[in-house]
């Protein structure tokens, strides 16, 4: 099926939001509770560079000349005893284009949560000039670069989720507690986490199209628990409806966290409420923070006194019911 006019209105959506580990691997104590800390408690080890998976990297989309690239994630480790500890995959702006694990915003955040007691992780994609594998039917459909660099890029963080759950004993992680969350782009890859289904943006290619798949955990689950949506949309899940004929909001969906500025020129408020309405629909719990007068890219914004980080915290605490200590 090739995509029709509707899915080039995603373009503007997708194009705008343009040492080693010390950690103890002992077996979890089944009695222990999910805590964290109110304020920043635990300092904590940045481990940096761990490769979560492999992935090809194209001269053009699907050539046969081709390259494979480590896929890198830095890991924000709280010096704590804790054998059970949530986790917060962070994942980077930059409308798929530009962008890094090292983004400060990103960097700031993680510091807030691991602080607190999360494990954070933070990771890089495939952007758009790697031009990584894509099913043959988006190729078939259209030769925008904006449209197929989606893929990649939802590949490879589905891709960093089972990996954390591969290793999720090494940093004594619970994983009934993972919630993912970002800016822009990241935003938007981090509600196609929790709304789609663990086989898409990962059985649509096989091994002979894409031998690298036997580098990403492909028998671990990819569920997550909350999502934190910074001026993000649905633009990632769309296409799979457009392309496959899938819709994927439903009961099953991830909680949400929004906030978006009214007076957002890149990715529209609208997206915002659109979330709202699908949400609503599948009677997922949601909350809603309209940032008034706020533009894209509002870190600094902030709600009765208190900081995205704030918030977002307290979001994340209420729906997965975790001890604050």
């Amino acid at each position: 099926m090739r995509i029709t006019f509707t899915i080039l209105g995603l373009v503007f959506l997708i194009t705008a939001c343009n040492k080693n580990d010390e950690s103890i691997t002992t077996q979890p104590n089944n009695e222990e509770k999910v805590s964290v800390k109110a304020e920043s408690t635990y300092t904590f080890n940045l481990v940096e560079s761990i490769t979560y998976a492999e992935a090809l990297k194209h001269d053009d989309w699907n050539s046969s000349a081709t390259t494979v690239i480590p896929l890198k994630l830095d890991a924000y480790i709280p010096e704590n005893t804790l054998l059970k500890r949530p986790a917060f995959v962070l994942i980077h702006g930059g409308g798929l284009d530009f962008g890094s694990r090292t983004d400060p915003n990103i960097v700031n955040m993680a510091n807030y949560f691991a602080s607190r007691g999360w494990v954070v992780f933070s990771l890089d994609y495939r952007l758009k000039n790697d031009k990584g594998t894509v099913p043959a039917i988006w190729k078939q459909s259209t030769s925008n670069d904006d449209i197929l660099k989606v893929y990649p890029a939802n590949r490879d963080v589905k891709a960093a989720i089972r990996w954390l759950y591969a290793n999720s004993e090494t940093y004594h992680i619970d994983t009934e507690f993972i919630t993912v969350g970002g800016g822009s782009a990241g935003a938007f890859l981090s509600i196609s986490l929790g709304v789609t289904e663990a086989e898409d943006y990962t059985n649509e290619l096989s091994i002979t199209e894409d031998p690298t798949l036997f580098s990403t955990n492909m028998n671990q689950p990819s569920e997550v628990h909350t999502i934190i949506n910074f001026w993000g949309g649905e633009a990632y899940v769309k296409i799979l409806e457009l392309e496959y004929g899938l819709q994927r909001f439903d009961s099953n969906d991830a909680p949400i966290f929004i906030a978006h500025g009214t007076n957002d020129n890149v990715v529209p408020f609208s997206s915002a409420e659109t979330l709202v309405s699908k949400y609503q629909t599948t009677g997922v719990n949601y909350e809603f923070y309209p940032l008034q007068d706020f533009g894209h890219s509002a870190w600094d914004a902030t709600v009765n006194g208190k900081s995205l980080s704030d918030i977002a915290f307290e979001f994340i605490i209420l729906e997965q019911e975790i001890t604050i200590e």
